[in-house]
Formats: C-alpha cells, structure tokens, sequence
C-alpha cells in the first residue's frame, strides 16, 4: 500500500514539474529566483507545487500579472515559498547526509538546521535579493537574517515533527536510498510550509519580507507599467498586499516577542519529534 501510494505520488510529481518549469519560465514574468524557487518547491511537493503556482502566481491574462498577485495572501504564498525552497533545499540536503552518516538525532538537527539556513539565507534570500537592497550583499545580508531566521524556526520545526512521525512509523524512510525517505521529505516540507504560512504573513504584513514580483523585459515592461497605473487603489494602500509596499515596520520589543515565539515553537516541536523517536 505504502509502495503504491509513492509510486501515484512521483507519477503527479513529475507532471506537475514539467508543467511548472516550461509554464513559468515561458509565460509568466515572475522574478529569476522565485521561478527556480516554484520549481523546487514542486519537485518535493507535486501537485499542491504546481497548484500553489497556478493559484498564487500564473498570470491569468496577458499584463494583468501585477494585479493579480497584488492581494495580501498571495505576496504571503510566494514569501512562504521562496523560504520553503531556499531553506528546505538546504533541509533536504542535511537529512540525507544525516542518514548516510547514522548521525544522533542532535546532530542531525544541527547539520540540516546549518545547511538549510545557511542556503536559505546567504544564497536564496541575499545573494540572489541583493538588488533589493541597492546590490549591496552585504546590506541584503543585514537586512535578510531576522526574516529568514523567523521563518525557518517554524518551517524547520514542522518539518522535524513530520519526519519523526514517518520514521517512528515505517523503517523505509530512515535512508535516502529508499523511495520513502523522499516521499517523507516530500510530506515533511509541505507541512513545513503550511505552518510558515502565518509567520509569513507577519512578515509580509510589517514590511520585512517581500511576496510575489513582477519583472517584464522589451516591450512587456511597457504592458506592465501600464498595468500598475490601472490598479485600483485599494491594491496600493499599506496592507494590502501591494508591490510597493510603505516603508516602516514592527518595532524592537514586537520583533524580539516573535523571535521568542518562534524559538519555542521550534524548541516544543524538537522535543516532541524527540519523545516520537526514542
């Protein structure tokens, strides 16, 4: 039952990649990493990927791509998705080479909360955002920790509570050589995703993450600019979703509550994906 459920899985998975990577990439005039960070997401997450990217991002008429990604959830999806690919990329990564190595739980942790970060981080968000922050690496580097820190807790933290549940449960996800070790990842990172969903929102919502873009090149750049003259005002307000978000966000005291928020939640779930495994 277990074998037949995967085998449907990556059956939907690799239709749903190839639709994602040639759509994305030929119509739809997103930013270069969020089209990369789509696929990836796909490949571990299958159809809810390429439903994600249909729903949230796909330009649904010819220029009306900034109207329609605009509201304030679908800024949230692409922000919870470039973090769920970035990080959980680098998670992945940790996981396998924890299994291969037979490493202790801590140490596992260690290695994929490193290696997801640090990718995460360093390269997803500010190297590939540097031009967000004026092409400076470093300024995109000061001004990506905290938002990649916040987010990849509560990522991380459902992702290990996932694991522990798949692994406590069947002993063909314990390897990477074994096709249930993927499917676990692959269930992992969605659940991961859902639970940064919220703390994305935040994110969003207080000016410290960015959502979905819009880059047109040639003559679609004129399209474009004269699309986001025929936007309704409500599209542009302070809080609603907009691309050109108001400058400002949450203060010392709420920034250090959410952190504190954020460390628990990872804390409680480690010790509770802990307690699953022993």
């Amino acid at each position: 039952m277990f074998q037949g459920v995967i085998v449907v899985w990556w059956v939907l998975t690799a239709a749903s990649v190839v639709f994602v990577a040639v759509d994305i990439w030929r119509s739809t005039p997103e930013a270069t990493t969020l089209k990369w960070a789509f696929v990836i997401l796909t490949i571990f997450t299958g159809p809810f990927g390429a439903f994600f990217y249909v729903l949230g991002c796909r330009e649904p008429l010819r220029g009306t791509h900034e109207e329609y990604v605009a509201s304030r959830w679908r800024q949230v999806l692409g922000s919870t998705m470039h973090c769920a690919a970035g990080d959980g990329l680098g998670i992945v990564v940790g996981a396998a080479l924890g299994s291969v190595l037979a490493t202790t739980f801590w140490t596992d942790f260690a290695l994929e909360y490193v290696l997801g970060f640090g990718f995460g981080w360093l390269f997803f968000q500010a190297f590939a955002m540097r031009s967000m922050a004026g092409g400076s690496y470093s300024a995109s580097l000061r001004m990506t920790f905290l938002p990649e820190f916040l987010s990849m807790n509560v990522l991380m933290a459902g992702m290990q509570l996932v694991m522990a549940i798949f692994m406590s449960l069947s002993t063909e996800t314990h390897h990477p050589s074994q096709p249930g070790f993927w499917f676990m990842m692959s269930i992992s990172l969605l659940v991961g995703f859902i639970m940064a969903y919220p703390m994305n929102w935040w994110l969003v919502a207080n000016h410290l993450k960015h959502g979905m873009l819009t880059v047109r090149r040639g003559p679609e750049a004129m399209a474009g600019m004269a699309g986001m003259t025929s936007l309704s005002d409500s599209a542009r307000e302070p809080g609603s979703g907009g691309a050109a978000p108001m400058p400002g966000g949450p203060g010392t005291a709420r920034k250090a509550a959410v952190t504190v928020l954020s460390l628990a939640i990872l804390v409680v779930a480690l010790f509770v994906a802990r307690a699953i495994g022993m």
